[in-house]
């Protein structure tokens, strides 16, 4: 058994009386503990005996040596306590011994085990479990780990009666999983509580998935000119290689044909019946298959179309934004110019009505014919 320096060691321990064998259970019966590389002063190896009531090492019996359990708290360990251990039993009228138990005492605490089911894939589900030994269950370790904040940790007995501390976490895996990395922290009081002793693992999960972010990127990059050759590569993302690729181009009007070998790379020269076409390819592994968003050619000389057309644009709209300016201030001043009269006939009030309806109609025509000129 392995124990930690500082902490304790509980040691689960039974024995057995042969069929044919007797054991007076009526006398006082005890229970020793014997270290056979620990010599007394008096040349005992005996460093504790359940009848003192005090003994060379911190052990007590916590099992009922009446139900044949000798099992036994070993408080407050140190590294000299190492070595090897019997334990006897001792009713006065016979003694037994049974079989040695080897303890080991360290200053470091065990790492945690972290599991994780093999051959992972995408939206499945799997349970991963981080345990630690818990030799002393009065002073269990706290498992924390990065899958998850304050996890519950539970205490389980083993078939030994050794005990483990462990934290459970089940997830649906996705393509973010793959290449995460879980850490599992065990931290062990010591020293009565007033100090911890942690250790640590690391694993990374390993996620197969179908094809991610599949990109056709073309090459050299845009703009292409007519007779220039042109290469397009499907680009994909995946744990597992992509073991088959698809290649389409719509036409123009709309259409959809099958191009090329099933490989990665499509090479072809470009001639102007490319213009307006667009070109897509899927990637597939044995877990699924993904298709990328159409990708259209850019010649030259279109850049610099896209470019005039935005200037016209603005022309236009610099143009009509000025019209409203300039007959808005000269509609002002108009008007303050004007003499201060009130129009008592009828005619002058239906004249100055007819002459507004009039600028208004072709500032209208105008604004028309400039939204014209802006969106053709």
């Amino acid at each position: 058994m392995e124990a930690l320096s500082g902490s304790c060691l509980q040691i689960p321990c039974n024995f057995s009386i042969n069929a044919e064998e007797t054991f007076d259970r009526t006398g006082p019966t005890s229970g020793l503990w014997i270290k056979s590389d620990y010599y007394y002063i008096f040349g005992s190896k005996v460093v504790f005996n359940g009848n003192m009531m005090e003994n060379i090492y911190p052990m007590s019996l916590t099992g009922d040596l009446s139900q044949n359990d000798c099992s036994t708290l070993f408080s407050s360990v140190i590294t000299s306590y190492t070595g090897s251990y019997l334990f006897r039993i001792d009713n006065r009228r016979r003694m037994e011994t049974c079989d040695p138990l080897q303890i080991k005492v360290k200053d470091s605490p065990p790492s945690p085990t972290i599991e994780i089911p093999g051959d992972l894939k995408e939206a499945e589900s799997v349970t991963v479990t981080c345990s630690a030994p818990a030799p002393c269950p009065h002073s269990p370790p706290k498992l924390t780990w990065t899958l998850q904040q304050d996890p519950p940790n539970t205490m389980e007995e083993n078939p030994d009666r050794t005990f483990t501390t462990k934290i459970q976490k089940t997830l649906i895996l996705t393509d973010q999983h793959d290449g995460f990395n879980i850490t599992c922290s065990a931290s062990y009081p010591v020293n009565q509580g007033k100090d911890v002793k942690t250790a640590e693992e690391t694993k990374t999960l390993h996620v197969s998935y179908a094809p991610k972010d599949v990109t056709v990127v073309v090459s050299p990059a845009d703009p292409v000119s007519v007779g220039s050759v042109v290469n397009l590569t499907c680009s994909c993302r995946g744990i597992r290689a992509a073991d088959g690729f698809a290649w389409l181009m719509m036409m123009s009007d709309g259409r959809l044909h099958t191009m090329g070998d099933n490989t990665q790379l499509y090479v072809f020269e470009v001639t102007n019946s490319d213009r307006g076409r667009s070109y897509f390819c899927g990637c597939s592994n044995v877990l699924g298959l993904q298709l990328s968003k159409g990708r259209a050619l850019i010649f030259e000389g279109d850049h610099e179309t896209v470019d005039g057309h935005l200037i016209l644009k603005m022309l236009g709209i610099i143009m009509l934004v000025s019209t409203l300016v300039i007959f808005e201030c000269w509609f002002r001043s108009r008007r303050s110019s004007k003499p201060e009269k009130v129009f008592t006939r009828r005619g002058e009030d239906a004249a100055e009505a007819e002459y507004l309806n009039r600028v208004t109609n072709i500032l209208s025509h105008k604004e028309e014919g400039r939204r014209s000129v802006h969106f053709y």
